[in-house]
């Protein structure tokens, strides 16, 4: 099990960063990034996503100790960003939730990372699709 420090660490120096690159590539202090690396800071979802996108790594790696694959649900992040620009904090974790709940739907088949993809993409159009329906038809109305 390796703490989120060690992983933020790890995957900044394989990248041959600084901690004052990182911080500039995710727009925050280089105070915060050494609070990170150190484990006296967590980050808020939002900057665990660009800590991740910056450091080439799945959002799963760095919040799960448990979890040793870099690459682990990596396929999910965007999605998951998606939702969350359009429908905030909330959106993101319907999104997250859907996503998890319907891969189970494979669990003990192996699928390809085009099917995957195809996949997430179908699951994501669906729920835009009904969040954007239920906006129209229930959200406020300009006058």
């Amino acid at each position: 099990m390796k703490a989120f420090a060690d992983k933020v660490k790890e995957a900044r120096i394989s990248l041959g960063w600084s901690q004052l690159q990182l911080a500039r590539e995710v727009g925050v202090s280089p105070r915060s990034v050494q609070a990170y690396e150190r484990g006296e800071k967590t980050p808020r979802p939002v900057m665990l996503a660009n800590l991740a996108k910056a450091l080439k790594v799945s959002v799963k790696f760095l919040a799960d100790g448990d979890c040793d694959d870099p690459a682990a649900d990596i396929e999910k992040d965007s999605y998951i960003e998606e939702a969350r620009e359009r429908y905030g904090a909330k959106g993101a974790r319907d999104a997250e939730r859907l996503l998890a709940d319907n891969a189970a739907l494979f669990a003990g088949g192996e699928l390809s990372q085009e099917q995957k993809d195809a996949f997430f993409q179908a699951v994501m159009t669906a729920y835009v699709t009904c969040k954007e329906e239920a906006k129209a038809k229930f959200g406020r109305k300009d006058s």
